[in-house]
């Protein structure tokens, strides 16, 4: 008779999820100035996403690296927030984002059009799932920052049907053209 292997640790090994794609985004060495001299350390600055529509960032501080992207990656896999596509492959409507001196503009595209983003907003589209997106960073050129603009301009999106649960509506209703206003319709027969 087999037996199973026993973690000899007494703790199970968590299964780490597939099911999420990361990306560095940015990684700084920074500093401590000590009696003896200077102590380094790594800042690292990371994204985490399904691709079908939900994203989160980390950062996490080490004195090595892969300790560092660790770190950023797990706080990163605990702040994840959903965010609303269209088609499964760009946003339902544009919208602004700001964080601190970091603005940024995301516009929806049509099919075909590709990431057209800088940097970690790029990071961010990638991991979220779009497919078709127009973006632009305006002013601070910190990745922190633009991530963080990034993410507020994201929770500021809203699709058909939350915007028809709001207004305690149909979708069929916030999606239907609206028809020409009776005034214009009369000028018009005129």
């Amino acid at each position: 008779m087999a037996r199973e292997p026993q973690n000899r640790g007494g703790r199970r090994d968590r299964d780490e999820t597939p099911e999420f794609a990361d990306r560095l985004v940015a990684i700084n060495r920074v500093s401590k100035t000590v009696k003896g001299g200077k102590r380094f350390g790594f800042a690292a600055l990371v994204v985490v996403g399904d691709q079908k529509g939900r994203v989160g960032f980390g950062k996490g501080k080490a004195k090595e690296v892969p300790e560092a992207i660790r770190k950023a990656t797990e706080q990163a896999k605990r702040q994840m927030m959903r965010v609303p596509l269209r088609d499964g492959r760009t946003l339902h409507h544009d919208m602004e984002g700001r964080h601190g001196a970091g603005k940024v503009v995301m516009r929806t595209a049509p099919q075909g059009t590709g990431i057209i983003a800088g940097g970690p907003m790029r990071a961010v589209f990638e991991m979220l799932g779009v497919q078709d997106v127009v973006a632009k960073s305006i002013g601070s050129q910190n990745p922190y920052n633009m991530i963080r603009a990034t993410l507020n301009g994201l929770t500021k999106g809203a699709s058909p049907r939350m915007v028809a649960q709001r207004r305690g509506k149909k979708v069929a209703d916030i999606l239907a053209k609206p028809e020409a206003a009776p005034a214009e319709a009369a000028a018009a027969e005129a």
